[in-house]
């Protein structure tokens, strides 16, 4: 009996391996790309506006294949899709650095954001179904892991592009790739036979979804020129039409049902994308700041984001038992309240700042990004119950990716023409700004009372 629970645990072991091996892809692969935009920028000849849309386009490919590959593993089974998903990013990574231009590179990475958007859906349902004890712990293990490895995602690139290129961002998914791909083939269950058809997707409900992110993104880009009167119109009425479109479909694409009967949630999801704003235009903004005015190089830039990611990982344990003790609020509220503190200090940054005097102000920044990213983690499942963690972790993603082209489109009006410290201290200020209205949401966070129905 016991060396039959000790094969369960080992199996499971793999299992969440397998996943967190091929979801933290897309976020690794979100981030890593930071470090070599001023790169990118001197090999092809563009404008930090132009090299966004590198940025921007798989946020917004992901946005919109996170629930699309989510729905597709409903219907045709959710072992084929994370397949799929790897063989995508295998596609990708192999011809993104063939690029002959910006455009194929943004072709390929399309496609990359596609691919690894389905190793997220896809993987949480295997173990939602595979795994009956402890399953909250598991699915928050996975988010963890995606979330932790976009903070080291700056590192890692400096490294790479230390001792080679920027085509070696995308070279270096392959062990990923290879370790997911043979653990899945291995402990993932074959699909049960499904009766799913293309024709089950609500097409409407992804092509508005698709139109309404776009125009938004295009609004968002644009306000560095100025404000765009009919794009915002657009926008809106997109957004409305989508909304009242899915609330009469009995299987919606997005599921705006779920989100007026859940407040808390809905709270939680807008909480969690503007955290994301906050944490990508750091993300994104620093290494270009540091390449550009502080002029280090790729290596030393890489260092320096490592604060960000490593203070992530040092506090996470710790924050972790406080959960386990006080709940989620009493760490959200620390980690919002370091969000406007970390903004505040980049007003220290001066031309020709030390690296020390960097390094210490993204440290609680870091801090701040493990209060919060474990903290939005667990309140989403205060607040949801088992049945209904599918659905929830989706939408969650889902918030992730609206956060993060809300971000790319912040820094493309700050730095789209030029990089400069007071265009750093403008992030820094609208950073504090967004930490103060996260911070507000917190406060006014009821305490879950849903744990045990998740667990």
């Amino acid at each position: 009996m016991e060396l039959k629970e000790t094969a369960v645990k080992r199996r499971e072991m793999l299992l969440i391996t397998a996943v967190a091996l091929g979801t933290l892809l897309n976020p690794l692969n979100t981030t890593m790309i930071s470090v070599a935009l001023a790169r990118l920028q001197e090999d092809f000849q563009l404008t930090f506006a132009d090299v966004s849309w590198l940025i921007s386009t798989y946020y917004l490919a992901s946005a919109i294949g996170q629930p699309l590959m989510g729905k597709w593993s409903d219907l045709f089974g959710r072992k084929k899709v994370f397949m799929l998903g790897l063989l995508l990013v295998t596609l990708s990574s192999s011809l993104a650095p063939l690029s002959p231009s910006f455009g194929w590179l943004i072709g390929f990475r399309i496609i990359q954001a596609m691919g690894s958007s389905a190793l997220f859906p896809s993987g949480m349902g295997i173990i939602r179904s595979q795994i009956t004890s402890n399953q909250a712990k598991a699915l928050g293990i996975i988010s963890i892991f995606s979330s932790t490895s976009a903070a080291f995602g700056p590192s890692l690139g400096g490294l790479l592009l230390h001792y080679g290129d920027w085509p070696l961002i995308f070279i270096c998914n392959f062990p990923f790739i290879i370790g997911s791909f043979l653990l899945a083939w291995k402990v993932f269950p074959k699909d049960p036979k499904t009766a799913g058809r293309a024709a089950d997707m609500d097409w409407p409900g992804v092509a508005l979804f698709s139109a309404t992110i776009f125009m938004w993104l295009l609004f968002f880009l644009s306000l560095a020129d100025g404000l765009s009167l009919w794009k915002l119109i657009v926008g809106a009425g997109l957004s409305f039409w989508l909304y009242r479109y899915e609330l009469r479909q009995s299987k919606p694409f997005i599921n705006v049902a779920f989100l007026r009967k859940n407040m808390n949630v809905t709270r939680i999801y807008v909480q969690f994308i503007l955290t994301n704003i906050a944490f990508y235009s750091i993300m994104f903004g620093i290494p270009s700041y540091l390449q550009r005015v502080q002029m280090m190089d790729p290596q030393k830039t890489g260092l320096v984001m490592l604060s960000i990611a490593g203070f992530s990982v040092l506090v996470t344990p710790l924050v972790g038992r406080w959960i386990d003790r006080s709940g989620s609020k009493p760490p959200l509220i620390a980690g919002t309240a370091s969000v406007v503190g970390g903004s505040l200090l980049l007003l220290l940054i001066q031309d020709q700042a030390s690296a020390v005097t960097i390094f210490l102000v993204l440290c609680v920044l870091g801090i701040a990004n493990g209060f919060n990213n474990l903290g939005m983690q667990t309140a989403l499942y205060d607040f949801v119950t088992k049945e209904e963690t599918g659905i929830a972790s989706g939408l969650f993603m889902t918030s992730r990716f609206i956060g993060t082209i809300l971000s790319s489109s912040l820094l493309v009006a700050l730095f789209g023409k030029n990089i400069t410290t007071p265009h750093l201290h403008s992030m820094a200020w609208i950073c504090a700004g967004i930490g103060v209205l996260m911070l507000a949401l917190t406060v006014r966070m009821p305490r879950g009372n849903m744990r045990k129905g998740v667990e």
